[in-house]
């Protein structure tokens, strides 16, 4: 796949008359025109966010009707994560600057009855169960008791009334009820042990039924319909994670739902109207379906009839009576557009544009491309060159994911699309430990941070240079939270490689990485010392992988941005990074926002974070 003869091809036959158009910078990072669109459960009101005062906020209008109402007023930060609780009233979760101790309000559709349902300082709250057959409750999880772990409430969502009805025993990681909003199985871990344990009804006790190693999961999804047994994700016994139903009673696989040999498999939708299981997506190198009922699939169909099969088609959401049906379109050039559908007058109509300034013409294709790495391992990834130039000897800026244990795919990314219409190639690559190529790919990366997972990355910088698209004086590097942390390693560990880099809430210092993580990641501090290394055992691993003790080997200067708020990166990640290079000479730009955590959010800090960046690259890579 995109070997060198397909890359001198596409050099002979892609070199237009005329050079790209550069894009407002802006238009790139700007907020969407509208999105997040939503149904309420009787069908009969749609609800959004748009820019209001800088921010996004919730509007609702009724379908037929040009009116539309904004039912909340945040001027500090951007409202995204928010859903209908019965038909009159919508909830939202809002962190402040960063903090992501999130708070739970709730609003009426008119505006009116705005309630702060968790107003208690340095808590979290997060939706365990929206409980759709309760017209004003719901299940959330608090750590107001002890910050390191969660308890369940039943909450009125008027009133804000709240009651306990599981207390964290002090393991447990996760719960989840069953069709009818019972709370009938909670995870625990011991930072290396995970157990699923489960009850029969909500007034016997909790009993363990399985316990794995962390490597090994078994994830339960939902309940069958019965609620007498449940789907899960699971990769016991099997290297790649398939989708099964479980008899979780007697703890026994019943049978495999789908698989697949080369990816992991753990999304699986259903229809609560019907209760029927709908379809499973997965992702090989873009998103893939595979349908299990017939009704779902022509559902899509229809849809892909009307609206092609250019784009990405994503069912987002829809009504109780499952007639009426929200449809997301995208593509790796765009950031699509929102589709309301309605089945009994098989009329699709479109809501809004996400971001109709940009015109995915004048964009560059994602390509999937794959590499071998020096120990031979099929490293997957994506090029992103840009339009309307020459494709060899190109300014590259190679992007490694977050995470790490995460991946990329094929998608809209509005980095990779600003920094390839500014003329620069972007490499990312999923290299070892990224999620979705199954169990062992994922365990080859533990404690191999700076070390392995880094020789992915640079093997995949050295393949771009032999094929002669690269140009070898002329590459950065630029990553954020993991990907931040594989800049300074390669500026560290393979200084000769980068001519720039650009760290976005990178971690430094392993060790202090690992002493200041958010109280609710203690119970997995034992796992990531085993992904990562531990701190007294491993300490020598630590100190060689940490790049805040190596940076005397960095010559290529560098820019750091990080926000203030931070709970998972600490600023002192950046700041110790920044005195290290400036006791050296090196040149370092350091870009701090105060009102911001793990990656800037509010649109006038993403500007200034962007700006920053063109300027940094143009200088350091122009011929």
């Amino acid at each position: 796949m995109y070997k060198k003869l397909f890359f001198i091809l596409m050099t002979l036959l892609n070199i237009p008359l005329f050079a790209q158009k550069e894009i407002p910078l802006r238009d790139f990072f700007r907020n969407p025109g509208k999105a997040v669109y939503e149904l309420s459960p009787d069908g009969k009101y749609i609800s959004f966010v748009e820019p209001y005062e800088k921010r996004l906020n919730i509007f609702v209008q009724e379908i037929g009707s040009d009116k539309t109402v904004r039912i909340t007023d945040s001027k500090d930060r951007d409202i995204t994560n928010y859903f209908w609780k019965g038909n009159n009233r919508i909830l939202y979760l809002k962190d402040n600057g960063g903090d992501e101790n999130f708070k739970l309000y709730a609003v009426d559709k008119d505006g009116e009855n705005l309630k702060s349902l968790t107003p208690f300082d340095k808590v979290k709250a997060e939706v365990i169960d929206d409980l759709k057959d309760f017209k004003d409750e719901i299940l959330i999880g608090l750590n107001k008791r002890n910050p390191e772990i969660f308890d369940v409430y039943r909450m009125n969502v008027v009133t804000g009334d709240m009651n306990m009805i599981a207390e964290n025993s002090g393991n447990i990681t996760g719960w989840m009820t069953d069709h009818d909003g019972k709370l009938r199985i909670a995870t625990t871990t011991d930072g290396v042990s995970n157990s699923l344990l489960y009850r029969q009804t909500e007034n016997d006790e909790f009993k363990t039924i399985v316990t794995t190693n962390f490597k090994e999961s078994l994830s339960p999804l939902f309940f069958t319909f019965d609620n007498k047994f449940v789907y899960a994700a699971s990769n016991l016994g099997r290297d790649k994670t398939a989708i099964i139903k479980f008899d979780i009673g007697n703890s026994k696989e019943m049978e495999v739902i789908y698989e697949h040999p080369e990816v992991d498999i753990s999304d699986l939708l259903f229809s609560r109207k019907r209760k029927v299981l709908t379809m499973i997506t997965y992702v090989t190198w873009k998103r893939e379906m595979k349908f299990l009922d017939g009704e779902t699939e022509k559902i899509y169909k229809r849809v892909e009839k009307e609206l092609g099969s250019k784009h990405e088609l994503v069912l987002t959401g829809m009504n109780d009576d499952e007639n009426k049906f929200i449809i997301r379109t995208f593509s790796d050039r765009s950031l699509g557009s929102y589709y309301l559908y309605d089945m009994t007058s098989d009329k699709i109509s479109k809501l809004a544009d996400v971001s109709p300034w940009l015109d995915e013409n004048e964009l560059a294709e994602m390509k999937p491309i794959e590499y071998k790495s020096r120990d031979g391992l099929i490293i997957h990834g994506y090029l992103t060159l840009p339009k309307g130039i020459e494709l060899k000897n190109l300014p590259i800026v190679v992007n490694p994911h977050g995470g790490p244990w995460y991946r990329d795919r094929w998608t809209f990314n509005p980095e990779v699309q600003f920094l390839a219409n500014r003329g620069y190639g972007v490499l990312q690559m999923n290299f070892r430990g990224s999620t979705g190529y199954g169990r062992k790919f994922w365990e080859i990366s533990f404690k191999e941070w700076g070390k392995k997972m880094q020789d992915d990355i640079t093997d995949g910088v050295k393949w771009l240079i032999n094929e002669g698209i690269a140009d070898p004086k002329r590459i950065a590097i630029y990553g954020a939270s993991y990907g931040g942390y594989a800049t300074l390693s390669g500026l560290t560990f393979t200084p000769e490689l980068y001519t720039a880099g650009v760290d976005y809430v990178g971690v430094s210092n392993l060790f202090t990485f690992m002493n200041t993580i958010p109280p609710y990641w203690k119970p997995y501090l034992d796992m990531m010392h085993e992904m990562v290394g531990d701190p007294e055992k491993d300490s020598v691993l630590l100190t060689e992988a940490s790049p805040v003790f190596h940076a005397e080997n960095i010559i290529a200067p560098l820019l750091v941005i990080q926000g203030r708020q931070d709970p998972r990166v600490n600023i002192n990640e950046s700041d110790q990074m920044v005195e290290a290079m400036k006791r050296r000479g090196v040149e370092v730009e350091y870009l701090v926002k105060d009102n911001e955590g793990h990656g800037f959010r509010n649109e006038e800090n993403r500007f200034e974070v962007y700006e920053s960046m063109e300027k940094f690259l143009k200088k350091y890579l122009a011929k």
